[in-house]
């Protein structure tokens, strides 16, 4: 993984936040996707919307092969509000090599769709498993029901496994995060205790880790920011 942030900004909350300030002063290398204000994504996707999130995000590059282990865009992504988390989906639909998938959250986000094969943030996890078959595995932690830790023996048992890592940070609580959505209880240190376990391990190989869980642009709340922060922090000094 390379130390490099992509932003995948479609509410414009974080420049509102102060986190692209933030990135900025502190030098961490950056690109935004040109997202702001497509229309057809909010909490669904259409297929037009998916086109111009697509040529955004690769810079016209096309899709085949973006995405593979060696892709050509930063693998530590922040995507913006839950609202939103259907882009994990559009950035793992093409990983061309089997991986497992590690969701941090306080929903499954496995519904079945509505209104048929239609992307929502609600139901992006079965899409992708319809979508990508070299998806081989899906790990839920946060929900009630689910494992709210790592799994002991989970990581030992998958070496030299593939991994992306995706975390909504309505996984925590309020005082940690204000996301818009129902919220579990973790803390942001339970939070970045997790990333830490899947990037520092020599057995698993995390192609991306990807952060939503934001509130909207009228709604910036100093905390989110902080959240934001400490785990980009974890991420990137945790990184070999």
């Amino acid at each position: 993984m390379k130390k490099k942030v992509l932003l995948v900004d479609i509410a414009g909350v974080y420049e509102a936040q102060g986190f692209k300030a933030f990135l900025e002063k502190s030098a961490v290398p950056y690109v935004s996707a040109d997202v702001f204000g497509i229309e057809g994504t909010h909490c669904y996707c259409d297929e037009t919307a998916e086109a111009e999130i697509l040529n955004a995000v690769y810079g016209g590059q096309g899709k085949t092969g973006c995405c593979g282990i060696d892709g050509g865009i930063p693998s530590v992504r922040f995507i913006g509000s839950g609202d939103y988390h259907y882009i994990t989906c559009l950035l793992a639909q093409d990983i061309k090599e089997p991986f497992s998938l590690v969701l941090m959250d306080h929903h499954r986000d496995d519904q079945a769709p509505a209104l048929g094969n239609v992307l929502s943030c609600g139901g992006w996890v079965s899409e992708l498993k319809r979508r990508n078959k070299n998806l081989e595995e899906v790990l839920i932690i946060g929900p009630e029901g689910c494992p709210q830790d790592m799994p002991e023996g989970w990581i030992e048992q998958r070496k030299g496994k593939n991994v992306y890592v995706s975390l909504d940070k309505d996984i925590m609580g309020p005082q940690y995060a204000v996301t818009g959505w129902s919220q579990g209880k973790h803390t942001v240190e339970d939070v970045k205790g997790m990333i830490r376990k899947l990037i520092e391990s020599e057995d698993l190989n995390i192609i991306a880790v990807d952060v939503c869980g934001e509130t909207s642009p009228e709604n910036c709340q100093a905390v989110n920011l902080d959240a934001n922060i400490e785990i980009l922090k974890t991420i990137i000094n945790t990184l070999k």
